[in-house]
């Protein structure tokens, strides 16, 4: 019998491949709020440079500028304590502005030694940290880590996105927004529904939050044959009472409950008009050739639409269509500060994961590439967001 090899059976035993643990969801969040914050930073750092070149505060241009003084006014003093009256028709009151905002302004005032300016900018902040948490959240729900990060970057480095360092609305409600949207993701209804109430009461379009979320449960009762948990009802009922609420407290005010809003916001030249104002305000600017930013804000809104385009054909989830579709509809078809649009879709950041899915596969295949898109927009960002508040004096 042939004996076996003395070698084979004193051979040493390899040593086992190290396992790969996996990262923790920790940190792939961290990662990409480090690069949100860091994209933010550097833009507020150039707004202070080109503020104290020109002779201005930043402070005052982040925290007590344009809408930031109508907040701070609410916090302050209440509602009723300032109306604007010009021509006739136009009458700027302060009712058109939603209270959750003023409401936490005046919370945080009352416990910490700050003004209304600091707790405002203070509240924003942190609640563009919040949503920018969310929005990775959501991301790495449906494409991973590396669409997340992408994502939570693109929102940062939007045109407007110096709008989430001022003391404005939009960070509260995209936080709210996108909290609530990955409830509905995850089947959390009784938390999708709080949010999105929050969410109504924040801006006049957080009523968005709410149409996705009972869009989503409708179709999700049509589906089942109504065989669903009490918990989605319960959800769908709170979602619209933010808004409504509001918007009936206005009206009961102004002795109209089911008008007296939007004439409030008549007053400020806000209506919905299928777009005939914006169409109006386009055909003007385009014959007479009026103000970079208006050129601008066309640009934005169109690619708005042709990124709704592409998040329907990739077949994105129905509350992020819906509450995307909302935005982009009120935005669109809304007449009234055409140079706002763009601030009104920063909420609507579903539209970029299209992009965010283009952009990871060009860093998979090319990273030189997609670190050169990703540049490029860091530069416009920055160097746009400085002229909007330090030069070009536009309302926002």
């Amino acid at each position: 019998m042939t004996q076996p090899s003395t070698a084979l059976l004193d051979a040493p035993t390899p040593p086992a491949a190290p396992r790969t643990l996996p990262r923790p969801p920790v940190a792939g969040a961290a990662r990409a709020l480090a690069l949100f914050a860091a994209a933010r930073l550097t833009g507020m750092l150039a707004v202070a440079v080109g503020a104290w070149l020109t002779g201005q505060k930043p402070f005052a241009l982040l925290g007590r500028s344009w809408d930031s003084l109508w907040y701070a006014g609410i916090a302050t003093h209440g509602y009723g304590a300032r109306t604007l009256h010009f021509e006739a028709g136009v009458v700027h009151s302060d009712l058109a502005f939603f209270p959750l905002y003023p409401a936490l302004i005046r919370a945080v005032h009352t416990v910490l030694p700050i003004g209304a300016g600091g707790a405002a900018l203070l509240l924003a902040w942190a609640a563009t940290l919040a949503a920018a948490l969310g929005i990775h959240r959501i991301g790495e729900h449906l494409h991973g880590r590396t669409v997340a990060t992408l994502l939570v970057v693109l929102w940062g480095l939007l045109p407007h996105s110096v709008v989430l360092s001022m003391a404005y609305t939009e960070p509260l409600l995209t936080a709210l927004a996108a909290w609530s949207l990955y409830a509905v993701l995850t089947g959390r209804w009784l938390w999708a529904g709080t949010l999105a109430a929050l969410a109504g009461l924040s801006r006049p379009n957080g009523f968005a939050v709410a149409a996705a979320v009972l869009a989503t449960a409708a179709y999700e009762i049509v589906r089942r044959r109504g065989r669903v948990p009490h918990r989605l009802w319960t959800g769908a009922a709170l979602a619209p009472l933010g808004w409504a609420s509001y918007v009936l407290w206005v009206g009961i005010r102004k002795g109209d409950p089911l008008g007296g809003y939007f004439a409030v916001q008549r007053g400020w030249g806000s209506t919905f008009d299928f777009g005939a104002g914006s169409a109006r305000f386009i055909r003007k600017m385009l014959l007479d050739g009026d103000r970079f930013v208006f050129a601008v804000t066309l640009l934005i809104v169109a690619v708005a639409v042709l990124l709704f385009a592409l998040l329907v054909l990739d077949r994105a989830p129905l509350p992020l269509l819906v509450f995307s579709g909302v935005l982009l509809l009120i935005t669109v078809g809304g007449s009234g500060f055409f140079e706002s649009k763009p601030r009104f879709l920063l909420p609507a950041f579903p539209l970029l994961l299209p992009l965010a899915c283009a952009l990871a596969r060009t860093a998979r295949a090319r990273p030189a590439h997609a670190l050169l898109v990703v540049g490029v927009l860091a530069g416009l960002s920055v160097t746009y967001g400085t002229y909007l508040i330090v030069y070009a004096h536009t309302p926002l």
